[in-house]
């Protein structure tokens, strides 16, 4: 009985001792700064990021009709449920996994890592207030600060700002160990330079409209410098075919070439590049594919081909229902319709940027994702061609060094250039290849004529702000995969103009900025909702309301 008592006594002891060695608030089965792999987080932080961009761009996409946006008020498309998943994605992915890497980082001297993951903050945090106009950043990530308040939105930009001239210099810094996996430039650290004075760029025009003056100053000594993204430089993420564990597959690809359906394209924006002009864009056949090559006739596949347009379509002689007679298969903007039968009918996503099908009139179903390029498509983040767009729109409406008509010009043939190229590099090369030389084709010479019809324009444009609004379409149709850029563009120009309305003459207010997300809201005491969605972030300072965007 004493040796079973001893025993008991001495286990217990034991047990009492290891216990005092041991963190009880370190969970042993997660990942700490001991166990963390600076290049696992770094994987994870442009993999997120990429995610970010798609969700994000989403709802640009939508606002700014590149592609169809549903329910019949702005007010049901967007409430506070509507982006808990980029704000989640930024803070409690993204910018923490930063946080986490930089000292590690630091410690291993991994300066490509820390310039690599600076960028994306940068990236993130000017997303962000673009989104939202006022968030957390100072208290944000304080595991000691529970209720973070927001920090004003200029701050916030000027923090991203900072964050991109700490990356520069990580990237100038020798020596410098590791060798990162770097999924967007393959370590070619001087392209990552060159993306970070595109963001600088980007950055400067965002601020036109609160500080003229230092916008015009810092675009010419950018101008000047000659650094920033030149063609074969364009940041993109680049998608692969395999369809499970996981799916490599560009999301719009899977979510349509599987088993039909996916997005509406948007009527207006498919007529901008069919009909508008009075001949078809040389990107529409890689942008979209017609499952049809007619349009339907059929009220119970699309109910509007029997109806007479609204009233205000028909005052501002707005297309309506469907772009012309050839199949192009979509929806009016903020169209509530519910979906009928026409999942393999409706015009899908082409070969770009989706990594669909290149449109060569066959106009078969798209329910199989062994059909073109597969998804191995691309997110065109920022592209070099953007670069002359900013610059176009800088050189006129702030008088920046350059002519605003070569960039415009030079922006459109650098963007169907590089869609072209792209394009016939993947899967679907031979099969464009076979129906340009079919059909005689030449891209090289309806490139060029569409680059003396916009130059035309533009000279015959008879004021600055109809020039501005050349280039701000110009731009737009180059945005087809981008809506982050968009939404920018047409809340800081009011371009394109004007935009297909809602179907209803009233749709409620145009979302300036978005409201707060719930799962903030609910979780931050000093979280403060915004009244509506017209609150307009700082660098916004056109007129208010729906008569500057709609």
């Amino acid at each position: 009985m004493k040796k079973r008592i001893y025993s008991l006594l001495l286990a217990v002891s034991t047990l009492f001792a290891v216990s005092c060695d041991l963190d009880l608030l370190e969970n042993p089965n997660a990942v700490n700064a001991d166990t963390a792999s600076p290049d696992f987080l770094l994987n994870r932080i442009q993999l997120d990021y990429q995610s970010f961009f798609n969700t994000v761009g989403d709802d640009g996409m939508r606002l700014t009709r590149i592609i169809n946006q549903g329910s019949a008020q702005y007010e049901g498309a967007y409430t506070p449920v509507t982006t808990n998943g980029y704000w989640s994605n930024a803070y409690a992915n993204i910018l923490q996994d930063i946080k986490f890497l930089e000292p590690l980082a630091e410690e291993a001297n991994f300066q490509r890592h820390l310039g690599i993951a600076k960028t994306i903050k940068a990236m993130v945090l000017f997303n962000l207030v673009d989104s939202y106009g006022d968030v957390p950043f100072s208290q944000a990530l304080d595991p000691n600060e529970f209720n973070p308040a927001v920090d004003q939105g200029a701050a916030v930009y000027d923090a991203a700002l900072a964050a991109l001239n700490e990356a520069a210099a990580h990237f100038a810094a020798n020596p410098s160990s590791g060798t990162p996996n770097d999924y967007y430039y393959n370590r070619n650290y001087t392209k990552w330079v060159r993306m970070i004075n595109t963001l600088k760029l980007r950055y400067h025009l965002n601020r036109k409209l609160v500080d003229r003056a230092g916008a015009t100053s810092a675009i010419n000594a950018l101008i000047a410098e000659d650094n920033m993204l030149k063609t074969g430089d364009d940041f993109v993420f680049r998608f692969g075919t395999t369809r499970a564990d996981p799916d490599s597959r560009h999301p719009r690809f899977a979510g349509q070439y599987t088993q039909g359906g996916g997005d509406y394209q948007s009527t207006f924006y498919m007529w901008h590049l069919t009909e508008a002009k009075g001949f078809d864009d040389p990107r529409a056949r890689f942008y979209f594919y017609r499952q049809v090559l007619v349009n339907s006739t059929n009220p119970d596949e699309i109910e509007c081909i029997t109806q007479i347009p609204p009233p205000h379509y028909l005052v501002g002689n707005f297309i309506y229902c469907l772009p012309g007679q050839r199949g192009y298969w979509g929806r009016d903007h903020l169209d509530p319709d519910g979906i009928p039968p026409d999942g393999l009918k409706r015009t899908a996503w082409g070969v770009y940027p989706a990594g669909g099908r290149f449109d060569n009139n066959s106009a078969s179903p798209v329910n199989n994702p062994s059909l073109g390029a597969q998804g191995a498509g691309i997110h065109p983040i920022m592209l070099a061609a953007y670069v002359d767009f900013m610059l176009a729109e800088a050189a006129q409406t702030l008088g920046t060094t350059g002519s605003a008509k070569d960039y415009l010009l030079s922006g459109i043939k650098k963007h169907m250039d590089y869609v072209v190229a792209f394009s016939r590099g993947t899967s679907e090369g031979g099969a464009i290849n076979a129906f340009l030389t079919a059909q005689s084709i030449n891209l090289t010479t309806n490139i060029d004529n569409y680059l003396k019809y916009v130059g035309d324009e533009f000279d015959a444009a008879a004021s600055s702000d109809a020039k501005m609004g050349v280039i701000g379409r110009e731009y737009w149709l180059s945005l087809y995969g981008n809506g982050i850029e968009s939404y920018n563009l047409y809340r800081r120009t009011g371009k394109p103009s004007p935009m297909q309305p809602g179907l209803e003459q009233n749709p409620g207010i145009f979302p300036r900025s978005f409201f707060y997300p719930n799962n903030y809201m609910v979780t931050n005491t000093k979280a403060v909702q915004k009244p509506d969605q017209s609150v307009q972030v700082f660098w916004d300072t056109n007129p208010a309301g729906n008569a500057w965007v709609q």
